[in-house]
């Protein structure tokens, strides 16, 4: 259990859909009144662990950040937006009538192991110094550089076209959200994120995570771990 914020705790969230990793970040902060980072940016979409340090933790956020993460979710056939997920409304659409199981399998091999990948135009990756996303948002074109990731697990839970139900484990820095671009891409066909939540960074889990009005209520409870000279 908790000791003092300001000293330092590494703190385990659930994030809801809606909210921002800044939101999360932020609630928390308020919170216990302590300095608070987050380790590795969730969509506001998405849900699922997040890890936040407060005090003097927040030196161990690099070192967190660089874990390996697991995601589950399901991946849509037969559209593609701008934003790679259901943020944005359809560009594209494709007939997927014809894609068979065994194409689907064939093409996930293809994205497991070490593999190039762009990262999605609405994202917080800077381009000429500016967060893409603000660009893509106002309509500019971005061409941005392919990264090297590393997908050690892409299973296939379960296809009931047009979703395909996954499961990913992967390296810091990978998009899931171009994963599935890139697995329409292979099908001749379109693709995009349609659910994502993140089970796992490292050893830790979302089972032992907080939901963020039970954490609230808990510090509320306990203004004790608030004080800043508390080193008990």
């Amino acid at each position: 259990m908790f000791k003092n914020f300001h000293q330092g705790e590494i703190i385990l969230v659930n994030k809801p859909a809606g909210w921002t990793s800044f939101d999360v970040a932020n609630k928390i902060k308020y919170a216990t009144k302590a300095k608070t980072g987050h380790a590795g940016t969730l969509d506001p979409l998405a849900t699922g662990l997040m890890i936040l340090c407060t005090g003097k933790f927040t030196k161990k956020l690099t070192e967190l950040t660089g874990m390996d993460k697991g995601y589950e979710g399901i991946i849509t056939l037969g559209a593609t937006t701008p934003s790679y997920d259901s943020e944005t409304a359809f560009d594209q659409t494709f007939d997927y009538s014809a894609i068979s199981e065994k194409e689907i399998h064939e093409a996930v091999q293809k994205l497991t192991g070490t593999i190039q990948q762009i990262p999605p135009a609405f994202s917080a990756i800077k381009k000429d110094g500016k967060k893409a996303y603000l660009m893509a948002r106002k309509g500019k074109e971005l061409q941005l550089e392919p990264r090297t990731v590393i997908i050690k697990k892409f299973e296939i839970r379960k296809i009931e076209l047009p979703d395909i139900h996954f499961y990913v484990e992967c390296s810091k820095g990978t998009y899931i959200r171009s994963l599935a671009f890139d697995l329409g891409k292979l099908l001749n066909n379109g693709a995009y994120l349609k659910n994502l939540h993140r089970g796992s960074i490292g050893n830790f889990h979302v089972k032992d995570a907080w939901e963020i009005n039970a954490l609230v209520e808990h510090i509320k409870a306990h203004p004790e771990l608030t004080v800043k000279d508390n080193t008990q």
